[in-house]
């Protein structure tokens, strides 16, 4: 390969880095009324996080305050919070999800 075709990838793979979408964090919010089990079952269902490590978190959730579930692109990052805020609600819990930027 050739010294001139060496650059040219290097230039396109800097520029397709640099051409990333921003991403976000999602995260969740401890209150006093939604359960730990359910805060468990949407981190497992929304999050595709498996049962420990969604154990885990929600435990830094409610220790803490609130922990980072995922770090998403916007579009996916909108979809993840208004999904947890509709099960929350069909539940009657007041789960709180925001997202920002990373």
């Amino acid at each position: 390969m050739a010294s001139t075709d060496f650059q040219t990838r290097t230039d396109i793979f800097s520029e397709t880095r640099k051409e990333l979408p921003p991403q976000y964090k999602v995260i969740l919010h401890n209150d006093d009324y939604t359960t730990m089990e359910f805060v468990v079952e949407i981190l497992m269902t929304v999050f595709g996080k498996p049962l420990e490590k969604a154990t885990q978190t929600m435990l830094n959730i409610h220790h803490k305050g609130n922990a980072v579930c995922g770090i998403y692109t916007r579009e996916i990052a909108e979809t993840k919070v208004e999904t947890v805020h509709h099960l929350a609600n069909s539940r009657g819990f007041p789960l709180k999800s925001t997202m920002e930027k990373e």
